[in-house]
Order: C-alpha cells, then sequence, then structure tokens
C-alpha cells in the first residue's frame, strides 16, 4: 500500500503537519507497512510561509506592522537573497486570527499591514514579490494596502478617509502617488478563491460574515465593493472588479491588480509546483492520495486546496479521499468531481469545542476504521 498525503490544516485545530501525523497513525494501524510519503501544502492562504520555508533556503525578516485595527505588531516575510524573490503572507498583517471573536468587524479592518509587509520586502531588495492571500478579517478592496504606497482615498470634500469597508462607499476620487515606490518589483497575487469582487459571489457576501459581518453589513461592505470598483474603472482606467479571484481577502486581491500591477496565480498550482508532488507522481507509483480540511464546503472546489489534488490526481487517475472534520456539501457532488470517497470525523453527538480538541484521535480512528473495511473487502 503506498499513500501520498496532502492535507490543508484544520483550522484552529490541527496543523498540516498534525493531520499527516494522525492520518499516518490510522493507516499504519491496518497496514503497518504502507509506504506514506507526506507534501507540505497550502491554497496560498495561512500557512504559506511555512510551505515556502520547508522547500526554500529563505531568510526571515520580522517587520512593525499594523495589524487590522492599525495596532503596531510584529510580522515576517521570507527572503531568497539569490532569486531576489520575497513571500508574504497576508494573514500574518491582517488576518482574523489576529483579532478576538469581539473585534471582528470588516467595516473597521484594513489591509495596511500587508502593504507595510510588501514594502518592507521591496526595500530589501526583492524584485519579485509573492503575496499568499486568505485568512484575512478585512473587506477594504486592498485600499489599505494602497495607502502605504501613496495612494489617497477622499470624500465629497477632500477628506482623505480611512481605507477601511465602512468608507468605500463615500469615495469621490482616488489620487495617484507621484512616485513609484515599487519601482521594477513585480507583485504576484497567490490567490486561493475565483469570487469576483462584488455582487452574489463576491468577497463580500460570500466572506464577510465570517468576518463579523451582520446582514445589513454584508450589502452595505458589497455597494461598497461596486462603488469602489466603478471609481477605479473610471478613474484609473483598470476594470477588473469582475475578474475571477479580485474578491479573494476580502478583496485584497483586486487591489493588489489595480494599485500595484499584480498578477494572479493559482495558489494550489503554485504550492503544488514548488513542492516538486508532479514529479514526485511521475517516478513512483501511488494507491491513494488522502487531503482534506477542516470544513469541506461550496467554496471547496472553486480553487481549494482539494481541487487542485483532484486536478493532479486525475492526470494519473489515482483515487482521492478526502478527510475534513464536517463536509457540508453532498458526497455526491463530490463524487462528481472525481472524489472517490470523503471521510467525515467529527463527532455530531459533541460540541464543537470537544470535537476541535478531539480532532487528531477522531481522524485516526476515521482513517483506521476506513481501511479495515477495505481489507476486509
Amino acid at each position: 500500500m503506498r499513500l501520498l498525503l496532502i492535507p490543508d490544516k484544520f483550522k484552529g485545530s490541527l496543523t498540516a503537519a498534525e493531520v499527516c501525523s494522525a492520518i499516518s497513525s490510522g493507516i499504519q494501524e491496518v497496514f503497518p507497512e504502507a509506504e506514506i510519503t507526506t507534501f507540505p501544502a497550502s491554497d496560498g492562504g495561512d500557512g504559506f510561509l511555512e510551505v515556502v520555508q520547508s522547500v526554500r533556503s529563505v531568510e526571515t525578516f520580522e517587520v512593525e506592522v499594523e495589524d487590522p485595527l492599525g495596532r503596531k505588531i510584529c510580522a515576517p516575510f521570507l527572503y531568497d537573497p539569490g532569486k531576489g524573490e520575497a513571500f508574504v503572507e497576508m494573514a500574518t498583517a491582517s488576518g482574523l486570527v489576529l483579532l478576538a471573536d469581539s473585534e471582528r468587524n470588516p467595516l473597521r479592518t484594513h489591509t495596511r499591514g500587508t502593504g507595510q509587509l510588501i514594502r518592507a520586502a521591496a526595500e530589501k531588495g526583492a524584485r519579485k514579490i509573492f503575496v499568499g492571500l486568505g485568512g484575512s478579517a478585512t473587506n477594504d478592496g486592498g485600499c489599505g494596502i494602497a495607502t502605504v504606497f501613496g495612494y489617497r482615498f477622499l470624500d465629497k470634500e477632500g477628506n482623505e478617509l480611512s481605507p477601511a469597508g465602512a468608507y468605500l462607499g463615500s469615495l469621490y476620487r482616488i489620487e495617484k502617488p507621484g512616485d513609484n515606490i515599487l519601482g521594477n518589483v513585480e507583485v504576484i497575487a497567490v490567490n486561493d478563491v475565483s469570487n469576483p469582487l462584488w455582487g452574489p459571489e463576491g468577497a463580500a457576501m460570500v466572506y464577510a460574515a465570517q468576518k463579523g459581518a451582520s446582514g445589513d453589513d454584508i450589502s452595505f461592505l458589497d455597494k461598497g465593493l461596486r462603488h469602489l470598483d466603478a471609481l477605479v474603472t473610471q478613474q484609473l482606467g483598470v476594470d477588473a472588479g469582475s475578474r475571477p479571484g479580485a474578491g479573494a481577502a476580502g478583496g485584497a486581491a483586486y487591489g493588489l491588480h489595480c494599485f500595484l500591477g499584480a498578477q494572479f496565480i493559482g495558489g494550489t498550482e503554485y504550492v503544488l509546483g514548488i513542492t516538486g508532488v508532479a514529479e514526485y507522481l511521475q517516478e513512483h507509483p501511488v494507491d491513494y492520495i488522502c487531503t482534506g480540511e477542516g470544513r469541506i464546503d461550496a467554496q471547496t472546489l472553486h480553487g481549494k486546496l482539494i481541487q487542485g489534488v483532484l486536478t493532479l490526481a486525475g492526470k494519473y487517475r489515482i483515487p482521492v479521499l478526502a478527510i475534513c472534520g464536517t463536509c457540508e456539501v453532498s458526497v455526491s457532488d463530490l463524487n462528481a468531481a472525481g472524489i472517490h470517497d470523503v471521510l467525515e470525523v467529527s463527532d455530531p453527538s459533541k460540541t464543537l469545542k470537544y470535537n476541535m480538541d478531539h480532532a487528531a484521535v477522531q481522524v485516526r480512528n476515521t482513517v483506521g476504521g476506513y481501511f479495515r473495511k477495505l481489507l476486509k473487502a
């Protein structure tokens, strides 16, 4: 039995490495001689830097930046001086993980800290900067990032507005910086979703609730993003609101493109590429690929890690097992997308806290039970 493990983290519960360990334990209880190979994985969101560090020779630098509410914190970026490439993870500066539940409010949060990381990487000498998006606490369309590079966002009276979601609808004029601070530095948005900026599938409608927005807030934020897009099109000549992926990280991807000229690349595709999974599969036979995440939902097959694993596995006709805490998508739909089996590990009779605290044991037991049935069959 030869298996390849490429799971994402179970957010708030297990790191990707811990998920791999639990899966391996479950398999080896049944097949002690199983050959198990693991690869670090991320869709470009949380954990992006960890994956890069595992496969690239990079230096780590700590920078004082603003968190989503403007408080001073330290956040890292990675730098490969030999290649002139830097790596930024948005979640470390502008992420939900930096806020208490009571502080979550995308009307007030902004992305200035992410902009400060990008600027610090450029000042260190980076010629190309990869920005891993995902896990953000924001819905500012990337305006916070833009202010770090000299953009000003003004109301009708010429007053400068805070670059937060609450003020997007009051924008009247976008003032471009006189100098290009970035120079010839190339910025790459490592994107984990395919959502547009606004509308039913946009940044606010799909993601703002988990960032603390109420129903009325969500509609207000969506209108603000629509207004921002209209002004950017009119005043900067960039029409990108409907572009797939523009809605990533509360529209930070949109802002990176419109204000810093960033191009989008698929997070999963990029990460799987730098870790060498495809090359491994060309040279090694594999019976199963195990992937997964804490919750499989409607977004799972729209740019997330599991979708990328399915695409890769399909080339080699390898069955994929998706292991998750909870599954909110019908198994038949997942089977149709190419998933061989779904292993849901949470115990519905227990509380969320219990399931999160005991996730490793539940993964091990569920995986072990699956392979015992496979052995009997």
